[in-house]
């Protein structure tokens, strides 16, 4: 019964693209219109078929770490791509609609991150293994979307532009009073403090992160300047002239959309700026993904610009300026997941096999989304006053050395 009901749905869902599955019983199927490179599935007992059919979003992850779905050549890429491409054939048949309808409508309850909730949430995936991290990200411990300028740049060099980049949008001077929303390991906080002569205060809910960060400071000399805070942002008292927040909206939930906001305004100096860079969702509103929110992010959530705009409206903000990142994350994950694989086997010596999968999935399945899906990154620079920030962007934009060199030669 569900083996016939699975191959139901992949009819109706795979509209391009070749996927072959071998069923339960031994039977190959072959689904999409035989364009591309195909990709081929063993489906291995009956439980992982009415698994399927049942919660798609939440199964095909957790098959693929049991071992229920067996990929050949362990193409993950290819297979989440592939679904990826057609996941709207999906949610346009009859039966699938209401679930995925009804986790649109509850997810202002499943994203209600009261602070206790928040900082367990947190924990949840920040304070795993400092060692973890240390295999894939770079020696700074970026752990958000890098700045290509050049397809050919290193990890490293996308990192420090995107860093920079940000700076420039902060428009930081000497002895300004910065603060951190969701500071991580230290590393954004550190450079403002280091390159820029800010004073900087990082809030964190992570245990892990925050004792790296003040490691870190003390390491540098910048302890004296850089004040690293276990403390939820709702928490916060006084004024800065600058707030920067990366990476750390996606965990604020949408219930607390305008609270965010306001506390933002309220924080802010008059004439001050803040810069809040987050991944996006560029369709209608819709559920976080089960699989990423039981195993990856709990709490989590991708705003759309909508619903971000609207609390940032009602916080009687200016977006100064609004920048929308495509495909850079999808480059970004690239790099990790090249490095996650050539160190699997000590991500394995600190976890198991299971975890091995279920990371090569998350990191797999959110670069195919960034290309293929919905996905972007979004920064907002805000303002309380029309103008706090240049009204041209030509500030923004440091040329090339070549070209400057020509430029003084003329």
């Amino acid at each position: 019964m569900w083996q016939l009901l699975l191959d139901q749905i992949l009819k109706k869902m795979f509209a391009e693209g070749s996927l072959n599955a071998e069923m339960p019983d031994g039977s190959i199927r072959h689904y999409g219109d035989g364009s591309g490179n195909p990709v081929s599935v063993s489906l291995k007992d009956e439980k992982t078929a009415k698994a399927l059919v049942l919660y798609p979003d939440l199964a095909l992850g957790e098959a693929y770490m049991s071992g229920g779905l067996v990929i050949e050549d362990d193409d993950i890429d290819g297979l989440i791509a592939l679904a990826v491409r057609n996941i709207d054939h999906l949610r346009n048949i009859w039966w699938m609609r209401p679930p995925h309808r009804l986790r649109a409508a509850l997810r202002r309850f499943s994203q209600n991150n009261i602070a206790p909730r928040a900082q367990r949430n947190v924990a949840h995936h920040y304070d795993l293994s400092g060692e973890l991290y240390d295999l894939f990200l770079d020696a700074d411990r970026q752990y958000s979307c890098a700045y290509f300028q050049h397809p050919e740049d290193t990890l490293e060099q996308a990192q420090a532009q995107k860093k920079d980049l940000i700076a420039r949008k902060l428009l930081l001077e000497p002895g300004m009073r910065v603060l951190d929303i969701g500071c991580g390991w230290g590393g954004m906080a550190l450079e403002l403090a280091r390159n820029h002569g800010v004073r900087v205060l990082g809030v964190t809910l992570s245990r892990e992160q925050l004792q790296v960060a003040r490691e870190r400071a003390a390491q540098e000399g910048l302890s004296d300047r850089v004040d690293f805070r276990l403390c939820d942002y709702r928490d916060l008292d006084g004024s800065f002239d600058r707030i920067v927040s990366v990476g750390m909206f996606e965990h604020v939930g949408l219930p607390h959309f305008d609270t965010y906001f306001q506390t933002l305004r309220d924080r802010l100096e008059p004439d001050g700026v803040a810069l809040l860079h987050t991944i996006g969702w560029t369709a209608e509103p819709q559920a976080t993904n089960p699989w990423i929110a039981k195993y990856i992010f709990p709490g989590g959530y991708v705003p759309t610009m909508s619903e971000t705009m609207t609390s940032i409206e009602k916080a009687r903000l200016w977006a100064a300026d609004v920048e929308i990142w495509r495909l850079h994350y999808a480059h970004t994950l690239r790099h990790w997941r090249d490095r996650f694989e050539a160190r699997q086997r000590e991500v394995r010596d600190l976890y198991d096999e299971r975890f091995v999968r279920m990371w090569r999935f998350y990191l797999a399945a959110c670069e195919q989304t960034f290309r293929h899906g919905r996905q972007a990154v979004f920064q907002f620079q805000l303002s309380r006053k029309v103008d706090a920030v240049p009204l041209t962007r030509d500030y923004l934009y440091v040329p090339e050395p070549e070209t400057a060199a020509l430029s003084a030669a003329e």
